[in-house]
């Protein structure tokens, strides 16, 4: 069996998308799609992360980002940085809560 060329990607996304339960639902379509990273709210209002996973999880993940969000989010618009390629996916999802404190899911069976 093959290795998977595995990628790294930093997001931001605009518009209402803070108390909206955006980023439980983003932790969540993460590990539907097997990838790892972290996102947090930021002051300004946006949300931000960094995804890890194939270049094709990764797209994936993007027009989610984009498209369709938490149920009563509303997109403005998405970024994203480059895919720089990486050599393993970090051990966890990690959802950043109140801006500096952070909460830790530990995902079993990601190695």
């Amino acid at each position: 069996m093959g290795t998977r060329q595995l990628y790294a990607c930093d997001f931001e996304v605009f518009g209402k998308v803070q108390r909206v339960f955006f980023r439980k639902y983003t932790a969540n379509k993460a590990k539907d799609l097997g990838l790892h990273g972290w996102c947090k709210n930021s002051l300004d209002g946006s949300v931000k992360g960094q995804m890890e996973g194939t270049q094709q999880e990764l797209n994936n993940m993007k027009c989610w980002l984009q498209n369709k969000g938490s149920p009563k989010s509303r997109i403005e618009r998405a970024i994203f940085s480059d895919m720089i390629p990486i050599i393993e996916k970090s051990k966890q999802i990690k959802l950043v809560v109140k801006h500096r404190i952070e909460f830790q899911k530990m995902i079993e069976n990601y190695i």
